[in-house]
């Protein structure tokens, strides 16, 4: 069930945020404006831009799942420099490369494992908790906020860009 709701999910919702992404360069090369302008947007003055939610909902990703499999130290570090277009889709790419590579036996042991961040300062979630509780809400969080800045900068995008394919069965 973890590698369902988290590695299938989050590469999931990755690559739609890749695709949104796309749009948004698409938008800006129609409206004749520097993709930068979008890349730099946010909704509110005390909110993060659009390269940071990106990055956040990378970190997330990556990080959520090397916990959840007590493999902290194998997840790509970043250095979150990234200003550009093509900069985030790379970032967006190596997460999704290091998230493909586990496995659903990777994830045994995952539901009673001790999950700290150091943040938060000694104090540990079980790895059901972290998934539930942390990692699956603050992914989301970032996606839906990167669509959200792009929606409100005129990009046309809706809610099937953020879901994605669907697997339907007949």
């Amino acid at each position: 069930m973890f590698y369902e709701l988290t590695v299938v999910q989050f590469s999931k919702a990755l690559s739609n945020l890749s695709a949104i992404l796309d749009k948004g360069a698409a938008h800006a090369e129609a409206k004749k404006i520097d993709v930068s302008v979008l890349l730099n947007s946010r909704l509110a003055p005390d909110q993060f831009n659009l390269i940071r939610q990106v990055q956040i909902a990378c970190d997330t990703a990556k990080l959520g799942v090397a916990r959840l499999t007590g493999n902290t130290e194998s997840a790509p570090v970043h250095a979150d420099t990234e200003t550009t277009l093509p900069e985030l889709k790379a970032r967006i790419q190596s997460v999704l490369d290091y998230i493909g590579g586990f496995k659903p036996e990777d994830f045994a042991g995952t539901a009673e494992r001790h999950i700290s961040q150091p943040r938060w300062e000694g104090k540990y979630l079980t790895g059901t908790e972290f998934a539930i509780q942390h990692a699956i809400p603050n992914i989301y969080f970032h996606i839906t906020t990167a669509y959200a800045i792009l929606r409100h900068n005129g990009v046309e995008v809706g809610k099937k860009d953020y879901l994605g394919s669907m697997p339907y069965k007949s």
